[in-house]
């Protein structure tokens, strides 16, 4: 599937067109009743199916998970060498630009995949690193009903997951949550789970705080965030473990199923 962005690069120029390739989509099937949808996003050069494979162990019978493959794109962090990436980045720090028109690409592409689940189904989005960071951009797109472009953002979201990721566009969010009442009361009621490892060693665990802490003043009180000592950038059977109660609990599932 692809989604085509056009921006203005200036006053009398013409305008220029990205177009996002996204790869193949992975589908895990629930075992129980079909209560929640969770879109999952994986890491900078990962895909769908290692996450698929993921999640069909983990014990949430009544959750389909949708697993996703991000475009192949050229990546600055890796010197222009393609690879998937939900969007591009520099470096992974606040100081690093945001790219917008990636952003919002994918975080379209995951609205899609939400649009057409049930009425009745609870649906959320989650994600580890990269998959993580736009997890938790679709969260602020929510809050300001809107995407970074101005469409508006048409999901009703139940919950944010978010493993050992950050926070793209940290620097304004604040500031654009206070200044509507009705994105406050989104940020307020939107239930967000963080992990971070203390030695992840590719996206820090300072920035991981530091993402969480700015999530939280912007307004986004229902946060939750778990440190796990000595954790590297990977997740361990006591995060998943963790992950499943907080979804069971936040999304009020009927209960696991071994």
């Amino acid at each position: 599937m692809s989604y085509q962005q056009h921006f203005s690069m200036g006053s009398g120029s013409r305008p220029a067109r990205r177009n996002f390739e996204f790869g193949r989509t992975y589908v895990v099937r629930p075992q129980g009743k079909h209560q929640a949808t969770i879109v999952w996003l994986h890491g900078l050069g990962d895909n769908g199916s290692s996450c698929s494979q993921l999640l069909e162990n983990l014990p949430l019978p009544n959750i389909k998970w949708i697993c996703p493959t991000a475009p192949t794109r050229p990546v600055a962090l890796l010197g222009g060498f393609p690879c998937t990436a939900w969007f591009d980045v520099g470096e992974i720090s606040e100081e690093s630009p945001d790219d917008w028109e990636g952003l919002d690409a994918s975080a379209v592409h995951i609205a899609n995949l939400l649009s057409t689940e049930p009425a009745d189904v609870k649906v959320a989005i989650g994600g580890f690193s990269m998959g993580a960071a736009t997890a938790l951009y679709s969260a602020t797109c929510a809050a300001f009903g809107r995407y970074g472009n101005g469409n508006a953002y048409p999901i009703n979201l139940r919950a944010v997951v978010g493993l050992s990721g950050w926070l793209p566009g940290s620097r304004s969010l604040r500031s654009r949550v206070e200044g509507s009442h009705e994105a406050a009361r989104r940020a307020a009621s939107l239930p967000i789970f963080l992990c971070h490892g203390t030695s992840d060693d590719v996206v820090s665990y300072n920035y991981g705080e530091k993402s969480a802490h700015c999530l939280n003043t912007a307004g986004f009180r229902n946060l939750t965030f778990k440190s796990y000592e000595g954790l590297g950038h990977y997740t361990v059977p006591k995060e998943m473990e963790e992950v499943r109660n907080w979804l069971t609990a936040r999304l009020g599932l009927e209960g696991s199923r071994s």
